[in-house]
């Protein structure tokens, strides 16, 4: 048996988690409900957005790594990306987190 909680479960924990901490969460991706790749967008109040995803680690963890912040010159750019990774993995899902204190928040999150 598997030690990876099934997809939807994490968004629903995600989602409950931002709420608890003042936050707002939306799921901009819906992919496959119990394996498919998670991607969270943080933001504070529409603002500084960044990209967590999960990056395998030497010691078998799998913590969230920012991977991309929003060039605020150019923000269609991050919407580009998000939408070139839905067209390369349709299982994805992503999660939009609105919230006062995004670094608190990814403190927060499972390894």
């Amino acid at each position: 048996m598997s030690q990876r909680l099934p997809s939807h479960l994490e968004i629903g924990g995600l989602i409950r988690l931002a709420q608890t901490h003042g936050g707002n969460a939306m799921v901009l991706s819906k992919g496959e409900r119990d394996a498919g790749t998670l991607l969270i967008v943080t933001m504070c109040r529409g603002k500084d957005t960044q990209l967590l995803e999960r990056m395998p680690q030497m010691d078998g963890t799998r913590p969230f790594v920012m991977t991309r912040v929003q060039d605020s010159e150019n923000p269609m750019e991050f919407s580009e990306y998000l939408d070139r990774r839905k067209r390369q993995d349709p299982d994805i899902w992503i999660l939009e987190i609105d919230i006062d204190d995004p670094q608190k928040l990814i403190a927060l999150l499972p390894q």
